[in-house]
Order: structure tokens, then sequence, then C-alpha cells
């Protein structure tokens, strides 16, 4: 059995803008389902999606949703950061500039401690990212 987390972000009304902004970061293909593809004709919630994600082939796949507006929803403060770990400087360098696109810098992208390059930021959305170069460590 292979077992894969995804990391299911919720919003209140902006997770389309979300996900196709993650899509222009990322690349990959973006499915959608709105509350109105289920059936509800609510115009204040019609277009919200009750379903979303993005699946790349370089193995980034997200997936988020528009929490049901009768339910309470707080975002917090830092709740969890999504990260995204890859090999490529180069690659990781260009996720972290789209991302960092109307963001607030935690830690500017660079070489860290424990990485070669390393940088979190919280983008325009509300979400923190960890970007990194992963290293090997030894087992404990």
């Amino acid at each position: 059995m292979t077992v894969n987390v995804t990391p299911h972000l919720n919003f209140r009304g902006n997770a389309r803008e979300a996900l196709e902004f993650y899509r222009s970061v990322f690349g990959g293909a973006l499915t959608i389902a709105s509350y109105a593809d289920l059936g509800k004709t609510d115009p204040a919630i019609a277009e919200h999606v009750i379903f979303g994600q993005v699946v790349a082939d370089n193995g980034f796949r997200i997936m988020a949703y528009d929490v049901y507006p009768e339910l309470p929803w707080d975002q917090g403060q830092d709740p969890f950061f999504v990260s995204a770990r890859g090999t490529d400087p180069a690659e990781l360098q260009g996720y972290w500039d789209k991302l960092a696109e109307g963001a607030e810098i935690k830690q500017p992208i660079g070489p860290s401690q424990w990485s070669p390059l390393y940088g979190q930021l919280t983008d325009r959305f509300g979400i923190t990212w960890v970007l990194d170069i992963a290293v090997e460590y030894p087992s404990a």
C-alpha cells in the first residue's frame, strides 16, 4: 500500500483564486467543482469551490475548498506550513519568486544551517510556505 499526504487548504470564498495561483506557480492540472455543480443555487456561494485540486507531474499536489458558509472558520495564525522541498535550486527559486508576489517574507530565501537553500513566506492568501532543498540526514 502507498500513502500520499496532500495539504487540503480551507478558504472563505477565494479558494478558486488561490488554486489558480498555485497552478500558475507549480504548473499542473486544475480541477474545480463549485457548489452550483452540486445543485446549490444560492448566488452568494454558487461559484465557491466545494472541491478543488492542483496536481502536477513534478509531484506537486494541493487541495482546497471554500468552507461551508454556515460553518465557523478562522484561519488562525500559522496553524500549519506547506512545505515544498526539491532538489533543483533554480526550479525552487522560480517557485519562490512567484509565491513571493504580494507575500509577507518571513525568512528570505538563501543558504541556512540545514539547507543550501531555504525560505519562508506567507502568501497573499494567508498560507505559510517553507521552500527548501532536500538534504539527506542520518536516521535516528
